[in-house]
């Protein structure tokens, strides 16, 4: 009867995927709720768009370059980190192996590492209009496509969306923005035959930060690709995993069940997957009771998905905005101080969160108006952002950006 009630709860889930949830009222609820829009992912791909787009690159620019702050803090943190260095050395092997928590780490940190770099090198570029940062982008990405042939051991399909992510965000803003990248073409056949595999495998069972980041590089690469059907099964992707990430209260007396995974469709086994929260409320969170950081992974990619995708002419946030805004305000509040009530996580919880909220704060708030105050004062508290695995200057890039 559980997997019954499951496959019924499922139809009845994708026949409304698309209509956004309401949300209940909370100190960052929004001012006017967003409409859902139908957009066709049919256009040709814009670029840069990978996370993205060309005049938000130019406001940060310029407002670095003005000295305004959050953003010459931002980018003074950027440039004098140690991944902005032109004597960066690329550590590239042809089998990257990853256990859980990186354990055993044979090349894990390096290929992480490398990525970060290679975007940095390809923001300073951008905003600098120094080639040599171009150059050395370049350098890091073919020392990878030159060398890695595949990713091993149980956290394969993460690492490679750490490290896709990043690979794939510095590949499109040094293919549509500098000159001259003789191999292109060997860097997009290992994006799609060495990562793409991997970050496009089915991870149902897995606690979710895992997809939404595999999603995360998915989407950066089909657009890098200009690869339409890998763009819109990452989009599919997201839409199945956001309702089973974040509750809320119009889903019923329980979560969404994950897609995809066969082993979880009774309740108990649902709550179990819940780290074993059985109360819940909106915009808890599926690792919640977990940690606050895995928590924020989780919220940063539902985030990057969605700006990639509006870069596209494809705009998921009406979808998100339900969910998004009311997980960002439960979990900041407590990050902030607020008392842990019982009935959550048996009276305790993890903190950690990180500066995980940027892109997330700057699409509801900046772009679509809503009022989020506490969200903000978070946001506000971690800047400027740094780096950490797939999030790198998202103050920088994204903080009050309305481009």
């Amino acid at each position: 009867m559980a997997r019954i009630t499951h496959l019924v709860t499922a139809v009845l889930a994708t026949a409304t995927l698309l209509l956004p949830t309401p949300a209940a009222a909370h100190q960052d609820s929004p001012r006017a709720a967003a409409p859902v829009t139908g957009q066709s992912s049919a256009a040709a791909f814009q670029h840069p768009g990978v996370l993205l787009s060309r005049p938000q690159l130019d406001l940060a620019r310029s407002k670095a370059f003005a000295g305004t702050q959050p953003w010459k803090s931002a980018y003074d943190a950027m440039r004098t980190s140690s991944y902005a260095s032109l004597s960066w050395t690329p550590r590239p092997r042809a089998v990257v192996e990853c256990g859980s928590s990186s354990n055993p780490n044979n090349g894990c940190s390096d290929e992480r590492e490398d990525a970060m770099a290679a975007y940095t090198q390809a923001l300073l570029w951008y905003v600098t209009k120094d080639a040599r940062h171009a150059r050395k982008s370049i350098a890091i990405m073919d020392a990878w496509s030159a060398v890695i042939r595949d990713h091993t051991n149980s956290n394969a399909p993460l690492q490679s969306g750490w490290a896709g992510a990043n690979f794939s965000r510095a590949a499109e803003l040094i293919k549509h923005t500098y000159t001259s990248w003789p191999q292109v073409s060997r860097f997009a056949t290992t994006l799609r035959t060495v990562y793409l595999p991997e970050v496009t495998s089915n991870v149902g069972c897995k606690n979710g930060n895992w997809e939404l980041i595999m999603t995360d590089a998915a989407i950066g690469i089909a657009v890098f690709l200009d690869d339409r059907a890998v763009f819109d099964r990452a989009v599919a992707t997201w839409r199945a995993r956001l309702p089973a990430y974040i509750y809320l209260a119009s889903d019923g007396a329980l979560p969404r069940y994950p897609a995809d995974c066969p082993s979880i469709d009774t309740r108990a086994e649902l709550i179990g997957y819940w780290q074993g929260q059985s109360t819940f409320t909106d915009g808890l969170a599926q690792e919640t009771c977990r940690d606050f950081g895995h928590t924020g992974w989780g919220l940063a990619a539902i985030a990057h998905v969605a700006e990639t995708a509006r870069h596209q002419g494809v705009d998921l946030y009406p979808e998100a905005q339900p969910r998004l805004s009311q997980a960002l305000y439960f979990h900041a509040r407590y990050e902030l101080g607020t008392a842990v009530p019982a009935s959550l996580c048996g009276g305790s919880v993890k903190k950690g969160l990180g500066p995980v909220t940027e892109v997330g704060f700057n699409a509801l708030h900046t772009r679509s108006g809503m009022d989020m105050p506490t969200t903000r004062r978070y946001t506000e508290s971690k800047r400027p952002a740094g780096v950490s695995h797939f999030l790198a200057w998202e103050t920088f890039t994204h903080a009050d950006n309305p481009a």
